[in-house]
């Protein structure tokens, strides 16, 4: 869109405008969505506390003044050992490669284990400028966060260490401040009402997947994926949406399905809710479920996360 003579002069005035990529990448459950959330004002990725709940890739849109932030929520980076679990970790290496600016998270109550050193390894490698984010600061002693920033420092060169909390916000504004400065000059990519870069069909079967991942504990979970499959706006302004729930086993349907089906109508429920704020409307969602024996073999499936299908 081309700017009007009043908008360009209005733009010079308040100072060249700002865009990047921004990667916040880290082991699982290291408070990436969380952090993407609080930043944005709004929930756009899913959040349990499982981890490896992120599978496709997220680009929320952050405004800091003259600043467009563009957050990529990244799957956790992890020792893979299935095939999805390779895809994940090659979309977290890959969009960190392609990013203007690469947060390493790090969570602080588990300080620098296994699955942070895994992370900082992979980082390392590609030989990026990185910035360190220990978060869940409000965990920790002030004596054993300083002992900890400065071990991690000792695993890489980090340009900046910031300190937060993504669940309470504490630290939040001082590092998006940072981003905002620290981008590079360039027009927006984005309308400025737009809050994320992701189909809402997408959306709505990530948000149905995260009420899987939170009713059913650790029966079921990494077995299953989500696909919305029907979506119609109706006459009164509604919306019927239809999703398939896709599972490995037959003996898998009835710890969905529940005793007399209630568990499905919980996940059915609390989706639509979500669903519907989402939409800023009334949704009529219909949950069925299907066995697809090795779904996570079909290299359909990983196109519609945004995923490469690894070959091996």
């Amino acid at each position: 869109m081309v700017e009007g003579k009043e908008n360009q002069s209005a733009s010079a005035e308040r100072g060249a405008q700002r865009c990047g990529f921004v990667a916040l990448v880290g082991a699982p459950n290291a408070g990436k969505s969380t952090l993407t959330n609080r930043m944005v004002g709004v929930k756009v990725a899913i959040v349990t506390h499982k981890a490896q709940t992120t599978r496709a890739r997220i680009r929320a849109i952050v405004i800091e003044g003259q600043t467009q932030i563009i957050l990529v929520d990244t799957p956790g980076i992890f020792e893979p050992k299935r095939r999805l679990d390779r895809a994940m970790v090659g979309s977290a290496r890959d969009e960190a490669k392609d990013a203007d600016i690469v947060v390493l998270l790090i969570d602080a109550a588990k300080g620098l284990d296994e699955s942070a050193k895994t992370a900082i390894k992979v980082l390392t490698d590609l030989r990026i400028k990185l910035v360190l984010c220990l978060n869940k600061i409000d965990r920790l002693r002030k004596e054993a966060l300083l002992a900890l920033t400065k071990e991690v420092t000792g695993e890489a060169d980090f340009g900046n260490v910031f300190m937060i909390s993504a669940l309470n916000g504490s630290g939040v504004d001082d590092l998006r401040h940072y981003l905002a400065e620290a981008l590079p000059e360039g027009p927006w990519l984005y309308p400025e009402d737009q809050i994320a870069d992701i189909p809402l069909r997408m959306s709505a079967a990530e948000i149905t997947r995260e009420k899987i991942y939170l009713r059913l504990h650790d029966e079921l979970p990494y077995s299953s994926t989500v696909e919305t499959t029907g979506w119609k706006s109706l006459k009164d302004g509604s919306i019927r949406i239809e999703q398939t729930i896709y599972i490995e086993r037959d003996s898998q349907k009835k710890i969905v399905l529940g005793k007399s089906g209630q568990t499905i109508k919980k996940i059915s429920m609390e989706a639509r809710e979500d669903i519907g704020e989402m939409v800023g409307g009334k949704v009529h969602l219909f949950l069925f479920v299907k066995v697809r024996g090795r779904w996570a073999e079909d290299p359909e499936r990983y196109r519609e996360m945004g995923l490469e299908f690894p070959k091996s």
